[in-house]
C-alpha cells in the first residue's frame, strides 16, 4: 500500500495522493497500527482478519459489479483499476476532516469458488476506532447482496 503524503491530507476525493499501486495480498504484511482491516476467502491468509465467504458466481459476473462497487458509498472515489488481476481501489474520506482511508478488492478463483480480498487501511493515524473493520464487514454484506440482486 502506498505511503501518503502530506498533501492528501489536505485533499478531497483521490486528490493529493501519490499513484496507487497493486496490493499483493497473498504477501501483504499488515501494518503494527490498529488503522487497518484486511479480509481474505477462509484460508488463504493467516493474517486476515475476518474470512469472506465464496461468492455466489463467477468471477465474469462479481468482476462488472465490483469495478463500479464503490458508488455505493458515501465520499468514496475510485483510485484506479488492473482488470488482469481483478482489483480495483477506491479513496474513501473522513466526513468532517477528510482523512483518507484506502479500499483495495479483488477476486480471485480458489477451490471453493471466487474468493474477495478486501483492505481497508487508514494512511494516517495510529487508531482508527473501528472504522475500517466497520467499513469492509459493510463492504462484504453489500457486495454478496449486489451479487444476490438485493
Amino acid at each position: 500500500m502506498m505511503d501518503a503524503p502530506i498533501g492528501a491530507l489536505f485533499g478531497r476525493g483521490p486528490q493529493g495522493l501519490p499513484p496507487p499501486e497493486p496490493v499483493e495480498f497473498r504477501s501483504l504484511a499488515l501494518p503494527r497500527s490498529p488503522n487497518a482491516c484486511l479480509a481474505a476467502p477462509a484460508g488463504a491468509l493467516p493474517a486476515a482478519h475476518l474470512a469472506t465467504p465464496p461468492l455466489p458466481v463467477g468471477a465474469a459476473t462479481a468482476w462488472p459489479v465490483l469495478r463500479r462497487f464503490g458508488q455505493r458509498f458515501p465520499r468514496t472515489h475510485r483510485l484506479a483499476e488492473w482488470p488482469e488481476r481483478r482489483q480495483a481501489q477506491w479513496v474513501e474520506r473522513s466526513p468532517r476532516i477528510g482523512f483518507p482511508d484506502v479500499i483495495a478488492a479483488e477476486l480471485a478463483e480458489g477451490p471453493e469458488g471466487v474468493g474477495l480480498f478486501l483492505y481497508s487501511r487508514s494512511l494516517f493515524g495510529w487508531s482508527d476506532l473501528g472504522v475500517n473493520r466497520r467499513r469492509v464487514e459493510a463492504w462484504i454484506e453489500a457486495f454478496d447482496a449486489a451479487l444476490r440482486g438485493r
